[in-house]
């Protein structure tokens, strides 16, 4: 089942984070302002349609919006972080995991992740 509340807040703080007005995301989006505080705010349900004019207006994905609600979000992105490196010759690869793998143990160690 899809949290709404949740969903309004993660529009919220991508909103924010791109510094747009909620005047601007409902131009953009083509809704009105009481409407993006209503979603927002968890006290309206957007359509499908409205909920894609909000991604595009924010340049976002609708994963990033909706993948904690999402059952398979992981599995689907393992999956597209191995497409990512398909392509890859074996030393761009291990260069790439080496990286990832030093950016991993720096976040750990700054503990600015959750898990």
């Amino acid at each position: 089942m899809i949290d709404y509340k949740t969903v309004g807040l993660r529009i919220r703080a991508v909103r924010l984070e791109k510094k747009l007005t909620q005047e601007k995301l409902a131009e953009a989006a083509g809704v009105g302002v009481t409407h993006i505080s209503h979603i927002e705010t968890g006290n309206s349900i957007p359509s499908l349609q409205v909920t894609v004019d909000i991604v595009n207006a924010l340049g976002c994905s609708m994963d990033e919006l909706l993948c904690m609600d999402v059952e398979q979000a992981r599995p689907v992105r393992d999956s597209w972080l191995g497409e990512l490196v398909a392509d890859c010759s074996d030393e761009e690869v291990k260069l790439i995991t080496d990286t990832v793998l030093a950016l991993k143990a720096s976040l750990r160690r700054l503990n600015i992740t959750e898990r």
